[in-house]
């Protein structure tokens, strides 16, 4: 390998020169079935036709910052340098002061704006009147946009609407003539091992072409309440952000959008937001200018085979209520804690992600009937959706080790009295036993438990000392569980936890 280094502004291109080496197999096969092969080949769609429908539609998207954003270190999209999931974009123009290069956040070209730094990613065409696809952390903050077409020609572009959650934008460009566009696909029937191309322009080299698989459905990079990303391994740098990750037909199944990247550059783990999913917010901003995400005010955890044991469920399937805000639909529809969804409008919900998916497709004031499992039976609740909301989490202090023993769980409470809650800082509403020591070998420091916990019920039964909690378990067992299912408060935030319990 032959490696050239060229210094520019104290940074570094490197290029490699890598060597191929040609092999010639001899193959035996009758001729007539050769040329049946040779005549399939010819007849298929490859990756050039793949290419010629899709990249005349694909733009390089630039970004003018706003001095204030420039001043904090760029848009809010901008990722620290050890962030694990970095955004594209985020680190775009690592050769400053290039000719044609991004710039940098915060810094500027010569005879660029002196307010303000520079960001680049990439867009889409989705209509030949010039609505463009683009990724909402490229143009988050941006003091003015253009889009340049594949033809080098630049557009000036208007922000139509955004959606920070699920990180799409859409621009609207004008032209003399209609602009070339790019069909939706279909995410929904991608399997993992399919053939896919990522288009864009990294680093401002140039619209750029790279080929790989789909590696991974459904990945969660914690970014948003509403992850299901696309992972791809086809090499894909700063710049690509918002491009279009096309099928072997040349049409859209995802948008790229994030990279793992320990190193800053390409490792070959990419990350796209199925099509499926974006182009109904892309539609909603077309039409309305913005999107509202339907929402019912629950805080949901996965159900796993210790939860789905001690809630009586055959399998390990749904979305469990830990709690409901006061206020909000779900409350209004008498849901309960302890609650678990299994289906919305007659789709099934397997995990927590498929219930903020499908409450958030819907519009507010919309009505979901979910599907429940609720005390051992089905039962039904009809919600009618609102707009989406937040929620607050703290932390609690421990208090000192004390209480009644609870053999079962491996861990000790004691009763949760108004001195103990005010010296915790927990709401005055609060009730249950707090725990006040955990064996560190026990089943409750196993699922996490720790001192300073607040057990508010046991089997969905309000307990307020270690009387109460003793009978629940005893109950349980009974009935044989294997685990006990603790509703456990940790600072204003509260969850479900089950612990198998003790083997004697």
């Amino acid at each position: 390998m032959h490696t050239n280094k060229i210094s520019t502004r104290g940074r570094r291109i490197i290029l490699a020169g890598v060597s191929a080496l040609s092999m010639i197999v001899a193959i035996e096969a009758p001729l007539p079935a050769l040329i049946g092969a040779a005549e399939a080949a010819t007849t298929a769609m490859t990756d050039a036709d793949a290419v010629a429908a899709a990249k005349p539609a694909v733009v390089t998207v630039l970004a003018e910052m706003k001095p204030e954003a420039t001043a904090q270190g760029g848009a809010p999209g901008n990722m620290p340098q050890d962030e694990f999931f970095r955004r594209f974009f985020g680190e775009n123009g690592p050769f400053g002061g290039m000719p044609g290069m991004p710039q940098v956040p915060g810094q500027t070209e010569p005879g660029g704006p002196a307010e303000g730094g520079r960001s680049l990613g990439s867009g889409f065409i989705v209509s030949a009147d010039g609505y463009v696809v683009t990724n909402n952390h490229v143009v988050e903050n941006a003091a003015k946009i253009r889009v340049k077409l594949e033809d080098g020609k630049e557009l000036d572009a208007t922000l139509v609407g955004t959606d920070a959650k699920n990180d799409i934008a859409v621009l609207k460009v004008s032209a003399a003539e209609p602009l070339p566009v790019v069909a939706w696909g279909d995410s929904d029937v991608l399997r993992v091992g399919d053939p896919i191309l990522a288009i864009g322009d990294p680093f401002g080299v140039g619209t750029t072409v790279t080929s790989g698989i789909v590696s991974a459905r459904g990945r969660d990079l914690h970014s948003g309440p509403y992850d299901d990303f696309i992972q791809i391994d086809a090499p894909i740098n700063h710049g690509n952000s918002g491009g279009p990750l096309v099928n072997a037909e040349g049409k859209v199944v995802g948008i790229n959008t994030a990279i793992y990247s320990p190193n800053g550059g390409n490792v070959g783990l990419g990350f796209a937001i199925p099509a499926v999913q974006a182009q109904k917010v892309v539609q909603a901003i077309i039409e309305n200018g913005s999107v509202e995400h339907g929402f019912i005010g629950v805080s949901i955890q996965p159900v796993d085979e210790s939860i789905a044991a001690a809630l009586g469920l055959d399998a390990a399937k749904g979305a469990l209520v830990a709690s409901v805000q006061d206020g909000s639909p779900a409350a209004a529809a008498d849901l309960k804690a302890g609650d678990v969804v299994l289906e919305v409008n007659g789709t099934a919900v397997d995990t927590p992600r498929n219930l903020s998916r499908a409450i958030a497709d819907l519009a507010p004031g919309e009505t979901a009937e979910l599907t429940l499992w609720r005390g051992g039976d089905e039962a039904t609740a009809k919600v009618t959706v609102g707009t989406l909301g937040g929620e607050e989490t703290a932390d609690a202090s421990s208090p000192a080790a004390s209480g009644a023993e609870v053999p079962a769980l491996g861990l000790s409470v004691e009763a949760l009295t108004p001195e103990i809650a005010s010296g915790m800082g927990l709401p005055d509403d609060v009730a249950g036993v707090v725990v006040t020591q955990i064996k560190p070998d026990g089943q409750a420091a196993g699922e996490g438990l720790r001192e300073g916990d607040v057990i508010v019920s046991v089997n969905q039964k309000p307990v307020t000392s270690a009387r109460d909690v003793t009978a629940a378990l005893e109950a349980a067992q009974k009935e044989k569980r294997s685990a006990a299912l603790l509703m456990v408060q940790r600072g204003d935030a509260r969850s479900f936890v089950a612990v198998p319990f003790a083997h004697s």
